[in-house]
């Protein structure tokens, strides 16, 4: 399957690093002009001279900006007013009692993990369907399924993501605009990695081998019995962005490795 993105600007928020900048350089090697977003312009810019110098076409902008913030997402939208594939990847994780999560710490995760895409798609879904063609992409979770005990205010935005992509694909219906999630479970992510960090210099056992036995550990319905990596991530996104999934939208797209035990 050749994905041929010539000529589609891509806005992939939160991707200076991790499943955001791989989603970047996929879409980039597929002909999209990518805008990367991240909070500093020190990270920024980093990420654009890495995939400048990957991809050799690349078209590569950067926007510097918390777009947890009404004010980032409309800074975004007047620097770059059009957009064709919006990936909204932006999001905090952290373990959390429930018991000890004050309001604010929920509405923290609420406006970062759920606002932003919300005022993203508010901002550019229209152009798209006016256009007759567009793509909306949010970064869900496993996570929006397997709700975590230890991780309720994530899991909670990771569940809403589902129903807002779900009913603004209602909403396009019959533009050609299509609206999807992507679910991804365990991935080899610079933030997970340095989780792992010091049981491999105490035990001297290889990354893969280590996070490998976290997923049987944690989450031992996993079917790939690995996490997953960002660019196997990144791969479906891509596809959900492309000309050749004009049929697929309101979905859940799942990257779990089978974590989610049911066959719906």
């Amino acid at each position: 399957m050749n994905i041929d993105l010539s000529g589609k600007i891509a806005i992939v928020s939160g991707s200076t690093a991790g499943i955001g900048l791989a989603i970047a350089k996929g879409l980039a090697t597929a002909g999209a002009k990518v805008v990367v977003n991240g909070r500093t312009e020190a990270a920024v810019e980093k990420a654009v001279a890495g995939l400048a110098g990957a991809i050799a076409t690349a078209g590569v902008e950067g926007f510097a900006g918390d777009l947890g913030s009404a004010a980032g997402c409309e800074r975004l939208a007047r620097a770059h007013p059009r957009c064709d594939v919006l990936v909204n990847n932006l999001g905090i994780y952290g373990l959390r009692d429930f018991f000890e999560t004050p309001d604010d710490e929920w509405a923290r995760y609420f406006e970062v993990n759920v606002m932003s895409g919300v005022r993203l798609a508010r901002a550019y879904l229209p152009g798209m369907m006016e256009r007759r063609w567009g793509r909306v992409i949010f970064i869900s979770s496993e996570s929006a399924l397997n709700i975590p005990a230890d991780m309720l205010p994530y899991g909670m935005t990771k569940t809403a993501m589902l129903a807002i992509s779900r009913g603004l694909a209602k909403r396009a219906a019959g533009t050609g605009v299509t609206v999807n999630a992507v679910l991804p479970g365990p991935t080899l992510s610079e933030g997970v990695v340095e989780l792992f960090k010091d049981e491999i210099a105490a035990t001297g056992r290889p990354l893969e081998e280590v996070a490998a036995g976290f997923v049987i550990a944690n989450r031992p319905s996993s079917i790939i019995r690995r996490p997953a990596s960002v660019d196997e991530v990144a791969n479906m996104v891509v596809y959900a962005a492309s000309p050749q999934a004009s049929a697929t939208t309101g979905a859940a797209l799942r990257v779990d490795g089978g974590v989610v035990d049911t066959i719906a």
